[in-house]
Formats: C-alpha cells, sequence, structure tokens
C-alpha cells in the first residue's frame, strides 16, 4: 500500500509528499543547527504518518511526550532498569503499541545505555514480530558519536553498536531508522551513510555545508545556500521525497513540545525593597523539599568484578555430573602459587598487555585459573593490580628479597594505583643502577604509546619528591630516588623500547 504523506509545500504551493512505505525500506537523515526546526519536522512526519505505521521515539528531552495525548503514544521513562527497557520494548514489538522513550533528567552516558538496550531489544525480537516500526532518533549524535567523548568507551560503544543496527541491519526486521542530528561532523559516518534521504536545514559551519553538499548531490559552491534557509524550510532529496534535491517549507503541526525557543518579553516593573525580596528567604522555602531527578552512576566494571571475586557458593557441596566429579583437587600453597605466577606470566607476556584494563586483565586471569584447577580463594582485584605492578617492574629475585625493595615497595603506596608500576620499574633499574628507562619503556609500563606522556609522568614523580630527574654530559637522563640512596645509570630519553620490539618481533 503507497501511501504520500504530507510534509509542507514546495517553492510553488504544491503539497512537499513523502512516501512512507519507501521510508521504510530507505531511512531519512534530518540535519540542521538548533532552532533550525528538526524537531518541527520530526513531529510533522509523526503526526501525519500516526495513523499509517508504528512509531517508537528515542527522545532525549522529553519533547515528544506531548503526542500521547492527541495520538496516543504510550510514553517509557527512561529511568528503570536495563532489564525493565529491555522487557517493554520486546512487548512493544509484539503488540505494535507506538511509544515515547524519554530519556529527560538522565546523564548522557545513562541516556545511551537506555537507548541501546531499547533498540537492541526491538532489533532482537522473534521473526514472527517483525512489523514495520519508523524509529525516530533526535539528536543522534549523543546515541552515534563520531569520536568518543566524556562517556566511558563501554557505553560509546553499547549505544554506536544499537544505532549500526537500526541503520544497517533493521530494514529487514521492519525497523526503519529516522534520525536527526544538529551537526553531521559528529555524527558517526556509518550510521549517516545508511540512510538514502535527505532533509536538509539551516547550518553555518563550513564542514558540515560540505557534508550537506555532498549528501544531495550538488556541487560545494552551491553549500553556501544553507546558511540562507529560514526556520522550517529544508531542502529534500531521496527515493521517498524527490529525485532530485527540492526545497521544502515544513506544514504546520497539531502537538507542541513541552518546550519552546524563548521569547522576547518585556521585564517588569521595578519593584521596592528588592534586596529584602531577593536575600530573605519565604517561611515555605524551609518546607519545601527538593525534587531531584536524579539515578546513582553505573557500578564501574572493577568494582563488579571484584565483588564477583569475593562471591560464595550457594552450597558447600561440590558441584558435579552423574558419574563426573567436577571438584577441583587440593593442592598445597607453595605450587598454587607457582600457578599462580605462571598464569600471570602467561598474561604478561603478551606485548599488547600493558595497554590493556586492569579489569580486562583481572577477568582473563580468574578466567585461566579456573581453566587451570586453581583452587582456594580468589585473589581480590586490589592485590592483583599489585602483582602486576611489581612484575611488570622487571624485579629479578634477588631483587626482590632486599631491604632497599621493600623500602621501594612502601614508597610506591603514595601513588595511585596505575602509576606504582611505573615507579617501581624506575626503582628496580636504580637499586641495580641499570641504565634510566627510555620514553618508550615508561610509556609501555603505564598502558600508553604516547612519549610526553611518559616524561609528565616523571615531572609528577618529581613534584611528589620521589625521584629527582637530571643529565650527564652527554644529555643522557638520570633518574634518582633520595630514599633508596640509589640512581639509574645514563640512559637515551628517545631509545627505542626493545623490550616491545623483541616481543613483537618472536611474534
Amino acid at each position: 500500500m503507497q501511501v504520500g504523506i504530507d510534509m509542507g509545500s514546495l517553492t510553488g504551493g504544491q503539497p512537499a509528499k513523502l512516501d512512507i512505505e519507501e521510508l521504510l525500506a530507505t531511512r531519512l537523515l534530518v540535519q540542521g543547527n538548533s532552532g533550525s526546526g528538526k524537531s518541527h519536522l520530526l513531529r510533522r512526519l509523526l503526526e501525519q504518518s500516526a495513523q499509517w505505521v508504528q512509531q517508537v521515539i528515542i527522545d532525549p528531552e522529553g519533547d515528544f511526550v506531548t503526542l500521547s495525548d492527541k495520538y496516543g503514544h504510550l510514553v517509557v521513562e527512561g529511568e528503570r532498569s536495563e532489564a525493565e527497557l529491555a522487557g517493554i520494548a520486546s512487548r512493544i514489538r509484539r503488540h505494535r503499541v507506538s511509544c515515547v522513550l524519554s530519556l529527560e533528567g538522565l546523564d548522557v552516558e545513562q541516556q545511551m545505555r537506555a537507548a541501546a538496550v531499547f533498540l537492541n531489544a526491538m532489533f532482537d525480537a522473534e521473526h514472527e514480530f517483525w512489523y514495520p516500526v519508523l524509529v525516530v532518533v533526535d539528536e543522534a549524535q549523543l546515541f552515534a558519536p563520531a569520536v568518543g567523548g566524556d562517556v566511558s568507551e563501554d557505553a560509546r560503544k553499547m549505544s554506536l553498536g544499537a544505532m549500526t543496527n537500526l541503520m544497517c541491519r533493521g530494514r529487514k526486521r521492519g525497523l526503519a531508522g529516522v534520525i536527526a542530528t544538529q551537526r553531521l561532523a559528529k555524527l558517526a559516518k556509518n550510521v549517516a551513510a545508511e540512510a538514502s534521504n535527505f532533509l536538509m536545514g539551516r547550518t553555518f559551519l563550513d564542514i558540515d555545508m560540505a557534508r550537506a553538499a555532498d549528501l544531495l548531490g550538488m556541487d560545494r559552491r552551491q553549500a553556501e545556500m544553507f546558511r540562507d534557509l529560514q526556520r522550517g524550510n529544508f531542502v529534500g532529496l531521496g527515493p521517498a521525497l524527490s529525485r532530485r534535491p527540492l526545497p521544502i517549507a515544513i506544514g504546520e503541526v497539531e502537538t507542541q513540545a513541552r518546550s519552546s525557543s524563548p521569547k522576547l518579553m518585556p521585564m517588569p516593573d521595578a519593584v521596592a525593597d528588592v534586596e529584602d525580596l531577593i536575600f530573605t528567604p519565604d517561611p515555605e522555602e524551609f518546607t519545601q523539599q527538593l525534587a531531584r531527578r536524579s539515578r546513582p552512576a553505573p557500578r564501574p566494571t572493577t568494582d563488579i568484578l571484584a565483588e564477583l571475586s569475593r562471591a560464595t557458593p550457594l552450597s558447600d557441596a561440590p558441584l558435579s555430573r552423574p558419574g563426573k566429579d567436577n571438584a577441583a583437587p587440593e593442592i598445597d600453597s607453595g605450587e598454587r602459587e607457582q600457578r599462580i605466577n605462571r598464569v600471570l606470566d602467561e598474561i604478561l607476556s603478551d606485548p599488547q598487555s600493558g595497554y590493556r584494563t586492569d579489569a580486562a586483565l583481572y577477568q582473563d586471569f580468574m578466567v585461566r585459573l579456573r581453566m587451570g584447577r586453581v583452587s582456594g580463594p580468589p585473589m581480590p582485584l586490589h592485590a592483583f593490580r599489585r602483582r602486576v605492578a611489581i612484575a611488570r617492574s622487571g624485579v629479578d629475585a634477588e631483587t626482590a628479597e632486599s631491604e632497599a625493595w621493600a623500602t621501594a615497595l612502601s614508597l610506591s603506596a603514595k601513588v595511585s594505583e596505575d602509576l606504582q608500576g611505573v615507579f617501581l620499574m624506575l626503582a628496580n633499574a636504580a637499586i641495580k643502577a641499570d641504565p634510566c628507562p627510555s620514553d618508550a619503556r615508561i610509556a609501555r609500563a603505564y598502558g600508553t604509546h604516547s612519549a610526553r606522556r611518559a616524561r609528565r609522568l616523571l615531572g609528577y614523580f618529581e613534584e611528589q619528591e620521589l625521584i629527582i630527574v637530571h643529565a650527564d654530559f652527554s644529555g643522557k637522563r638520570i633518574v634518582g630516588i633520595p630514599d633508596l640512596q640509589a640512581e639509574t645509570a645514563p640512559g637515551a630519553a628517545d631509545a627505542a623500547d626493545e623490550d616491545a620490539g623483541s616481543a613483537e618481533a618472536a611474534e
């Protein structure tokens, strides 16, 4: 069934039609700076198509919840657990209910996680429920950022993966993505590239104008026109709109957002005793409780892993299968320590282990212990970090038994856990009078490729009065540790990291 909805008017006054059936197969990208009328366009699209197709709106600002009053959209608040959101999304897909996922009140990372869980649950619906759904994502650059920002890498990958599934693989499952963004440059290219229909509004930055012109197949010299577009005016192109770029003035809407653009209004008349009015609290203020919409921050992965490591079984009886005894054989403490050391050596022998997070290494460590049938209480995460820091220092057995090394261990407690491996490596070199580690070697011990960051670490240690950095007559670096009464031999700061090079060559 072909349904053409009225989006507004063309230059000559003819109606601008959008083919919903074609849109379901080809997706839509809307771009425009703040105030260009993107939300107005999305609202027009949703109102005109509400009777023809199921709709799901990912709404970071809560602007589209007013659709529920006139069109019956179910409002789903994002302040729910992931299990609740996944269950709601699954039932919405099954029963073909239009809804608005309102993420207002959540911080950006929580919005990304909630949207990802909701979209993934819709994407994973069983085949019999693959009904057509128009999935509208406002401010899509928040959920599919081109580069990492202040959010965790885990949340970014989770959200970007859900958006990629929606735009790249959602068509076969009946999911038609309509994404709106303020800036194309901030939107992941693999997400934007899957749209075949475009509505480009007012924009001022050269990079965004050039990219909009490229998507519309226009000459770069014509990109300047996007600066002159009025609010609510867009240039449309695509199989659901037009085979060539056409200017479209978006029509009126029947519902309004809860928030709107600020309007000028006259200032109030001057009030006498304004200081008393402002600085004297009203008695009612002391009886009112401030309502804050907030959620606790998600628990760090490291804390969850540490809790799992301390978990105890529900029963003291060993788990077993019929005819088999799966209980790990008891081993003495000496053999257990040897096995733990072997597992640590295996993990840290990987040249890329220095660039993995402690949480990932710890998870790998726990899995290998279970695979090796190493019984006994699990090593806590903080103890694992300490062992890794000592192992990365390169200390040998003889040095580890010395009094100077015991002093170095106590000094390392003055810095954070992520810096202890670097400090102990410097201490080991100073105790044995080895050449001073290069910037590349220090960077690898810290888990980075940046030589500049390595030099900043040395500066930080010097500010904490843990080390003294100076150079010999040839310009080679020397690091002294006053509390150990020891210093390294001269070493070239720009020397290559031989350990990393030999490890890569061995591979």
